[in-house]
């Protein structure tokens, strides 16, 4: 018994470690891993757990590319809904999106501006039309920094100098010297590449342009021969022959042009206007519902076409149909004062005066949105969701004109003794006459409305069913200089 107590194993003593070399070096293999996955760490070459999946960055290439698949679709320009909506994406925000990545692209600085000045066109008023122009004039003038050289870089500099030569706010000494800046630089881009068909066209504008009509054609034909699948070329040819009155011929180019770009809505409303002067409706009807199909299938909500067909209509005198499609049209673009403009023009050929009168106000003076009675009624409808403020248009061309001097008339012609509208139609006349004394459609209407107002503060009284002169001498559209390509 003894002997078996001595033998056990004591119970509570601590048993001595042995050594282990193998646990040794498992341990410092543990350490120096340690050591090195927390230099990892700290230098960004191991991401911590849990970390974010790291998103691909976009290339400049894959954004210049969807920008030009936008402009081939027609996408331009469609300007973002205010907020929360998510913004709508187009050929310009994605080129935009391409230099921030790639800011000394020279290439796609100049496809920028040249899409910039196309955009211009879809524009409602001629402030708008300079601001676009003035952003494509820097995108162009960046584009020669980086590639002073290059022929089409120059050609395109000449397109978007003649553009914004031809804006009507754009004073005539300094539009000759941007038309002969933009000649200089169409003249360089041929030295440059004289198979640049380009270079051609944008001088024959710019030759249109100068008033050099039988030059402006010679070399348009030619930039058509030398590249006959550029759709510059063949819209500038149509351009040209548009100037000259050459309808049907300006027609086969334009259609041309649409041929190889099948979704630039511009071409179709140049096609449409040409029709128009050929007095055949039904034709010019038909192309400018192509350009509002085209923007419906993009979402674009652009009122131009609408517009157009409401002109049409008014042309034929079918009154309803475009008063219907000049309220689509608002509906597009509820705050664009040209339409309004429309709008009160096709209200007073269909002899309805006391609703001109607040359309009319809204495009030349501008109106509040309690005051918008045309926005109303569009919200009536389920059209809009709420009415809208509306800021006038500055008197700054011949179609503006027109709206201010109807508004004139329409003041005049509904003043009564008792309900005097003829201070402010005085007013309106006045800005008229002191611009556009030189136009004597526009000063016989301003002498017609003054006559009204005259008779009514002498004490003759009219009849309220009297036909105001202005009404039975018919207002002609003013014609529309083929570049821009777009009436207000």
């Amino acid at each position: 018994m003894v002997d078996e107590l001595v033998q056990r194993k004591p119970l509570f003593r601590e048993r001595k470690a042995t050594f282990n070399p193998y646990r040794v070096l498992f341990l410092i293999v543990l350490i120096l891993a340690s050591i090195g996955v927390w230099r990892g760490v700290q230098q960004g070459a191991i991401k911590p757990a849990f970390y974010p999946t790291p998103t691909p960055t976009r290339s400049a290439a894959s954004y210049i590319e969807e920008a030009e698949a936008y402009f081939l679709a027609g996408k331009i320009y469609d300007p973002d809904p205010a907020p929360p909506a998510p913004p709508r994406p187009d050929a310009i925000d994605t080129y935009q999106r391409a230099l921030t990545i790639d800011p000394n692209n020279a290439e796609a600085w100049a496809r920028l501006a040249r899409i910039q000045t196309y955009s211009s066109a879809l524009l409602s008023n001629d402030p708008s039309r300079l601001q676009r122009l003035s952003e494509a004039r820097q995108s162009i003038d960046r584009a020669v920094e980086l590639a002073p050289d290059n022929s089409t870089v120059r050609a395109i500099r000449a397109f978007v100098l003649d553009w914004y030569a031809t804006n009507p706010l754009v004073g005539e000494e300094e539009r000759q010297d941007l038309l002969a800046e933009a000649q200089t630089e169409a003249l360089q881009a041929f030295q440059l590449n004289q198979n640049n068909a380009l270079a051609l066209a944008f001088y024959a504008e710019v030759l249109l342009d100068q008033l050099n009509w039988s030059q402006a054609e010679q070399y348009a034909a030619q930039a058509v021969q030398l590249d006959p699948d550029s759709m510059d070329a063949h819209r500038v040819y149509g351009t040209v022959l548009e100037s000259t009155a050459q309808y049907n011929r300006a027609i086969q180019e334009y259609l041309e042009a649409a041929r190889i770009n099948p979704n630039l809505t511009f071409l179709y409303l140049y096609i449409g206007r040409n029709y128009l002067r050929l007095k055949l409706y039904d034709r010019a009807l038909e192309f400018f519902a192509r350009a509002a199909n085209i923007n419906a299938q993009l979402g674009v909500k652009d009122p131009l076409p609408n517009l157009e067909i409401a002109k049409t209509y008014t042309q034929q005198g079918e009154f309803f149909i475009a008063a219907r499609n000049a309220e689509k049209a608002l509906s597009l673009d509820p705050t664009n004062a040209s339409t309004y403009g429309q709008l009160g023009i096709i209200m007073i050929r269909a002899r309805n005066f006391e609703g001109a009168m607040p359309v009319l106000k809204c495009a030349v003076r501008g109106c509040s949105a309690e005051e918008n009675e045309a926005a109303q009624n569009l919200v009536d409808e389920g059209l809009l969701e709420s009415s809208v403020a509306v800021q006038g248009l500055a008197l700054t061309n011949l179609t503006v004109a027109y709206y201010y001097v109807e508004y004139g008339t329409v003041l005049a012609f509904l003043s009564r003794p008792n309900q005097n509208y003829c201070p402010e139609a005085r007013q309106v006349l006045n800005e008229v006459k002191a611009s556009f004394s030189y136009d004597p459609i526009i000063m016989s209407i301003v002498a017609d409305s003054e006559g009204i107002c005259n008779r009514l503060e002498s004490g003759q009284i009219y009849s309220i069913t009297q036909t105001p002169q202005a009404e039975t001498t018919q207002t002609p559209s003013p014609e529309v200089t083929p570049t821009p390509i777009v009436s207000p």
